[in-house]
This record gives structure tokens, sequence and C-alpha cells, in this order.
């Protein structure tokens, strides 16, 4: 048996009493037509296969991954907006199906994707998840300016519509928007993405005052190597659905006898890190 098979092939985790998350043999599944079979015919597609793996209090843990990976069905379970297939995962030992409502108190997503009122400003959009976290105005006045002026979220440009605004300046509204809550785990989708290089710079300089000022649990999900190395204690690597292996970079590189993190992910997946799926994770028709 490989060392690849030997880590793919994890044992189930034992619960932690102390963990920020605990994820068990999680398995997620999609149907989705196919127009090469007769009409009305699904086909399944395995996106998680039996992910296993913990993460400290206050860990920034970094999920490499090409597009269909499984990254973003990863977060989107954890963040409870999907049910898994099997398996079980937990958010300071509340479980993501029984306990949602709860896990929801902890965690905050900022994902590729932000969604937003686009003909709403950055300020209204801010005032609108506050209300929906059950946040008054008056404990918000003053936050939300502070936040928008810690991502850089330039002043003269708060009552903009959002939908004027760069992707850039979208997703450092993200970041505030995650924030104002103070989320305990703060799980992030690809958040630096077609970013210019100074706004990614930026809120990777954000992502770790984040973890310095909250305390926060980060779960990083990127295919950007750089990105991975600088801002996680562990790096994982995810590949068609099945985590090969999470530890850090050195003990990574030392694994697979290389010199760099693609040299690491060539030698785990056997692919180029470059080549991306054609499907990406979860954006799919399923039923």
């Amino acid at each position: 048996m490989t060392d690849v098979q030997q880590v793919t092939l994890m044992e189930a985790v034992p619960r932690r009493l102390d963990a920020a998350v605990e994820v068990d043999a999680l398995r997620k599944e999609f149907r989705r037509r196919d127009g090469k079979r007769r009409r009305g015919e699904r086909r399944v597609r395995v996106a998680l296969d039996s992910v296993s793996f913990t993460m400290d209090k206050g860990e920034t843990v970094a999920i490499l991954g090409q597009n269909g990976s499984g990254k973003s069905t990863l977060v989107r379970l954890l963040a409870t907006l999907l049910l898994p297939d099997g398996g079980t995962a937990r958010i300071l030992g509340q479980d993501i199906v029984s306990d949602a409502r709860a896990v929801r108190r902890f965690v905050n997503r900022v994902s590729v994707e932000a969604s937003f009122f686009k003909k709403m400003s950055s300020a209204e959009n801010l005032s609108y998840a506050a209300r929906y976290y059950g946040l008054t105005a008056s404990q918000t006045r003053d936050e939300i300016p502070a936040l928008l002026e810690r991502v850089g979220f330039p002043h003269d440009r708060r009552d903009e519509p959002m939908e004027n605004l760069s992707r850039g300046m979208q997703q450092k509204v993200a970041l505030a928007r995650a924030l104002l809550t103070s989320p305990v785990v703060l799980l992030l989708d690809e958040p630096t993405t077609g970013l210019d290089p100074r706004s990614k710079l930026e809120v990777q300089d954000f992502i770790r005052e984040i973890r310095v000022t909250h305390d926060s649990t980060i779960l990083l999900c990127t295919h950007d190597l750089v990105e991975a190395e600088s801002l996680a204690e562990r790096i994982g690597i995810l590949d068609r659905g099945q985590l090969l292996v999470l530890e850090s970079a050195d003990d990574l590189k030392r694994r697979y006898g290389a010199e760099t993190l693609e040299e690491a992910f060539f030698a785990a997946t056997g692919r180029e890190f470059e080549a991306d799926e054609d499907e990406d994770d979860d954006r799919e028709v399923f039923a």
C-alpha cells in the first residue's frame, strides 16, 4: 500500500471535546441528469467521499484542490447549506444536521461568489445582515463603518450600489459581513480568487488579523498554493472528493520528497495542479 493510500484510508476520527471542527467520514453525492442517458435517468457523482479530519480551536487549515475536487461542497456542508449523505460533522461539539441552528451561531462563510442586494450599498447590505442576525441599529451604527475601514473599503464609495463595485471591493464587503457576528469558525471558499494583486494581499492580511483579534478557527479552501502555505498551519489535499493528506507544508514536502507544494500536489494526485476539472463542486443540476 502506498503512502497516499495509507493516508486516504483514514480511520474514524475519535470525539475530541476540545476540537473546533470534527469531520468523520463525511460523504455527499449529487444526482444529475445526463443527456447521454435515457430521458429521466440520473447519474450519481460523489462530491465528497468519506472525508475525516479535526481542527483545533484557533487553528487555520487550508484545503488545496482543483475545481471539482469537493472544496465548495465541504464548506457548504459545514455551513449547514447542504445535508450530508453519510458521516457526521460537528462545530464546537454541535452536529451540523441535528444542531444546525446552533452551528449557524458559531459559523460564518465567505464564498468565491458572495451574494448581495446589488442595488443596495455596502453599508446597507451590512445593516440588513446585522438585522438578520438579530443585531440592532444602535449596536452596529459605529461598528459597520469601522469594519469597512478595517478591510480597506474606500470611504467615498460606501453609498454606491454593490453592482457598481469591482469584485475585489465586493469581497472586502463579504469579509466585513462575516465579522459582524464575530464568528468562532470562519469558512473561506476561494476568498481571493479573481482579485487583483493588491486586493489579494489586503484580504490575506485581513485573514491574519481576524485570527489574531478574534481567535477564530479558519478553514480556507483555495487553489492558491502560496496563499495556503502563508496562511495555514496545516494543508490538506482534496482530490476527487477524497482527502489524501493533511499536515504542515514542510511535512507534505518531506512526505513526497518535494521541494514545493506544487510538486507535492503532483506526487499525491498524479495530476498537474493547474489542470481544472470540467465540473465545479456542487454547481450542478441535482435532484
